[in-house]
């Protein structure tokens, strides 16, 4: 009984050791995951697009069809600091006769992620935003979105952003993202910045 006794007991601490331990590397864990959370501050991750920009978009007008239609037109683009982590876009087809654009750009100092609505003159609805945050640059903002009356996953991706030529694109997943079916590409080339200077001729 009294060898019972001590087996017991020494389970019992084994198990108290152990569960001590994972607590200890689980804190540790999460202290280093925040720590290094709380060291990217994105709140200034969209402020280069800051000012007036020329624009080529290039859409596919079908997509998940057989049909490889697409359609390019020339615009603007005017995106303005609203406040630090806060941007709006606005963008408007060359001839100012097509649907109006609007995208803002809102961003969470908790979650230190960007949540990203977009609104079109033609039935001025906000859907939900895409949300997501850069990494090495790159930025990537999701939501699960309708496309012709189907629940799928739509992304967008910015590229490029601290340079005079950034690029967007958006994609559309049937598959929850393993595969994407890329349906417009903006690339932009500035024409002055946010204080109203024209853009430095490039040597």
């Amino acid at each position: 009984m009294q060898s019972l006794r001590h087996a017991s007991t020494y389970v019992l601490l084994s198990i108290l050791i152990f569960v001590a331990h994972v607590t200890f590397v689980a804190a540790q864990t999460g202290a280093g995951m925040t720590s290094a959370a709380a060291e990217r501050d994105g709140r200034l991750d969209f402020d280069p697009l800051a000012g007036t920009w020329n624009c080529n978009t290039k859409y596919r007008a079908h997509p998940f069809a057989a049909s490889d239609t697409s359609i390019e037109f020339d615009g603007t683009e005017t995106f303005q600091k609203i406040w630090e982590g806060a941007m709006l876009e606005v963008s408007e087809g060359a001839s100012g006769n097509g649907p109006a654009g609007l995208m803002l750009y809102t961003y969470n100092p908790q979650s230190h992620q960007w949540s990203v609505y977009f609104a079109s003159s033609k039935d001025g609805k906000v859907g939900l935003p895409n949300v997501g945050e850069f990494r090495n640059g790159r930025g990537e903002f999701f939501v699960q979105d309708m496309l012709s009356s189907k629940s799928l996953l739509n992304r967008y991706v910015w590229s490029q952003i601290a340079s005079n030529s950034p690029h967007f694109e958006e994609s559309w997943s049937s598959d929850g993202g393993r595969t994407w079916e890329l349906v417009r590409i903006v690339d932009l080339a500035r024409v002055r910045d946010d204080t109203g200077n024209a853009r430095p001729t490039e040597k």
